[in-house]
C-alpha cells in the first residue's frame, strides 16, 4: 500500500490503475490475449531505484525499484516470453516464433549499473543500454529533473513567457505546478524550454547542466559495464533533444554525431537508436528516415503498442510499452504483456509510426 508520503497518482493514473485491476479482475489478460499480442514487445525502463519517492516525487514515472524489475522478469518468463536483445529482433520480428520481450533502458543512469546490471545478470536476460553522450560526458542538460529540483526550493513559481505565477509551498502546490510549467514549454520550442528551467534552476540557487555528473554513467563506467557480455549499447542523440522540433541538419548532427561519439569511446558499433522522448511530437517521419539513411539497424519510439509482422518494414519507426513507476503492481504489468490496452492499434490495424 502506498505510504503517507506517497505523491498522489493524477486523474490520468488513476484511470490506468483502474483499468489494469478491471482488466485483472475479468482475466482479459488472458481470454483475450490471443486477439491482442503481438509477436513481441520492447519494454522502456529509465530509473531502477530502491525507496519510495516523497511526497513531492514528479518524475516517479521514470523510476521502478529493484524488486518489481526483478519481479517483471520472472513474470515475462513466466507468461513464456522470451528475453531476447535488440540485435535480434529483425529477424525475430520477421520469423516469427515464440513471443518475445527487448529490455531497453535509455538516458544511461548509474542506478542502471548498480541495481539493475546485477538483477538482468542474475536472470540471465540481455539488454539495451541507450547512451546520450553529453550525460557521459557530464555536462548535459537533465532539464526534466532540473525542473523537479529548481520547483522543490522555490515558494512560488513565475513563468511570465506562458503567463503562470503559482504558489509552490507544499507538496500538492508544487506538484500543480511542475504539471502546468511542463505543459506549457513542451508545447513550445525546445530552446525557450532550456531557457526558462535554466532561469529557475538560477533562482533556486543552482546552476543547470550539473546533474548529469551525478546521476550518468561516465565513460570509464560505461567500459566496465560494456564487460558483461549481456549489454548492448545504442545511441541516444548527443544532447537529448526533441529531435522533431528542430531542422533537419541538426537532427542529422544529434543522431550521427551522437552515435559516432559512443562507438569511439567505447570502442564497438552502435547499430540502434533511442528517439529522446520519443512521442510524436518529437519524433516523426523524417528522423524515421534519418536513422534508416544513417544506417541503424532500429530505432525505438516511445509510442505505446506491441511489435506485429508488419513492423518489419518500420524498424526505425518501432513502438514501446513503458514499465510506469506509477504502476508497479502484476495487475499492470500482466495487462501490459498482454497487449489488451494497445488493442486499438494492435493486431497490425495500426502502426503508429506516421
Amino acid at each position: 500500500m502506498p505510504g503517507p508520503e506517497t505523491p498522489p497518482l493524477s486523474r490520468r493514473h488513476r484511470l490506468f490503475a483502474a483499468g489494469f485491476r478491471a482488466i485483472a479482475a475479468s482475466r482479459a489478460d488472458l481470454w483475450m490475449g490471443s486477439l491482442a499480442r503481438g509477436r513481441g514487445l520492447i519494454l522502456t525502463f529509465h530509473h531502477v531505484r530502491p525507496g519510495a519517492p516523497g511526497a513531492y516525487a514528479p518524475n516517479t514515472l521514470l523510476a521502478i525499484t529493484p524488486d518489481f524489475l526483478d519481479r517483471t522478469l520472472a513474470m515475462v518468463r513466466r507468461r513464456g516470453f522470451e528475453i531476447i536483445g535488440l540485435d535480434a529482433l529483425p529477424e525475430r520480428l520477421a520469423g516469427g516464433g515464440r513471443p518475445f520481450v527487448v529490455l531497453t533502458f535509455d538516458d544511461g543512469y548509474r542506478d542502471n549499473a548498480e541495481h539493475a546490471a546485477p538483477i538482468l545478470r542474475r536472470h540471465g536476460a540481455p539488454w539495451t543500454l541507450f547512451v546520450t553522450s553529453d550525460f557521459a560526458d557530464g555536462r548535459g542538460r537533465l532539464w526534466w529533473l532540473e525542473l523537479e529540483a529548481a520547483i522543490a526550493r522555490l515558494d512560488r513559481v513565475r513563468v511570465p513567457e506562458a503567463g503562470l505565477d503559482l504558489p509552490a509551498r507544499d507538496a500538492p502546490g508544487k506538484s500543480a505546478a511542475f504539471e502546468a510549467v511542463y505543459r506549457a514549454l513542451r508545447a513550445g520550442p525546445e530552446e525557450r524550454l532550456l531557457a526558462v528551467i535554466a532561469d529557475l534552476c538560477a533562482e533556486a540557487g543552482f546552476a543547470p547542466g550539473r546533474m548529469a555528473g551525478d546521476l550518468c554513467l561516465g565513460w570509464s563506467d560505461l567500459r566496465d559495464l560494456g564487460r558483461d557480455p549481456l549489454v548492448t549499447f545504442g545511441a541516444h542523440t548527443i544532447s537529448h533533444p526533441m529531435l522533431a522540433k528542430h531542422g533537419a541538419a541538426a537532427a542529422r548532427r544529434e543522431i550521427g554525431e551522437g552515435r559516432a561519439r559512443i562507438a569511439a569511446e567505447l570502442g564497438r558499433p552502435v547499430t540502434h537508436l533511442s528517439y529522446p522522448v520519443g512521442d510524436p511530437t518529437s519524433a516523426g517521419p523524417r528522423d524515421f528516415a534519418l536513422a534508416h539513411e544513417l544506417g541503424f539497424a532500429t530505432a525505438v519510439t516511445t509510442r505505446p503498442g506491441h511489435l506485429f509482422g508488419p513492423h518489419a518494414d518500420h524498424l526505425h519507426a518501432l513502438p514501446r510499452v513503458s514499465v510506469n513507476g506509477h504502476h508497479q503492481t502484476e495487475a499492470a504489468l500482466a495487462a501490459l504483456l498482454s497487449g489488451v490496452p494497445f488493442l486499438a492499434w494492435n493486431r497490425g490495424r495500426r502502426l503508429n509510426v506516421a
